[in-house]
């Protein structure tokens, strides 16, 4: 593991206790998104704060769980694991540990921070006056790692991606 990383955050450390476990997590997502304003090469970042679920962020659920429908999205130990990593990733995108590039999903700019070496990836949504983190992930499939790796070796050439 990068050296510079936070330990993961193990559900069974909180007595396997679900509710538990979601306030800890919530309370390392507060600390470093809610309470202080982190920024990316200078820029604030925002959040995502609605829809609003059991008086949590929407960013905060994108950090945690996965789906494709706002209302269906289920939790993923691996990225509730990962919660306290959004915040020093995006705060050392100068590391070389930290593949960066942009692309367009969706109709909007995207920032992608990828570390390899951890197989984890953050997005974040680039406005014209901040930026919002979007979500971030374990990466669980070498063909998803070798796609990104592929986006962000074209941008590295042409400046171009997506």
């Amino acid at each position: 593991m990068i050296k510079w990383l936070p330990a993961l955050v193990i559900f069974k450390d909180y007595d396997n206790d679900w509710n538990n476990y979601l306030n800890a997590i919530y309370n390392f997502f507060k600390d470093d998104f809610v309470d202080h304003n982190p920024t990316f090469k200078g820029i604030k970042l925002r959040l995502k704060r609605h829809p609003l679920i059991d008086g949590k962020e929407a960013t905060f659920w994108h950090f945690i769980s996965k789906g494709r429908k706002e209302d269906e999205r289920c939790p993923d130990m691996r990225r509730c694991e990962r919660i306290r990593w959004p915040k020093p990733i995006i705060e050392n995108a100068q590391n070389i540990e930290i593949k960066i590039w942009e692309n367009n999903r969706k109709g909007e700019r995207r920032i992608l921070l990828l570390v390899e070496k951890e197989n984890y990836l953050i997005v974040l949504n680039k406005r014209k006056k901040y930026i919002l983190p979007w979500t971030a992930y374990y990466i669980e499939y070498e063909h998803q790692k070798q796609k990104l790796l592929k986006e962000w070796k074209a941008y590295k050439k042409t400046g171009v991606s997506g």
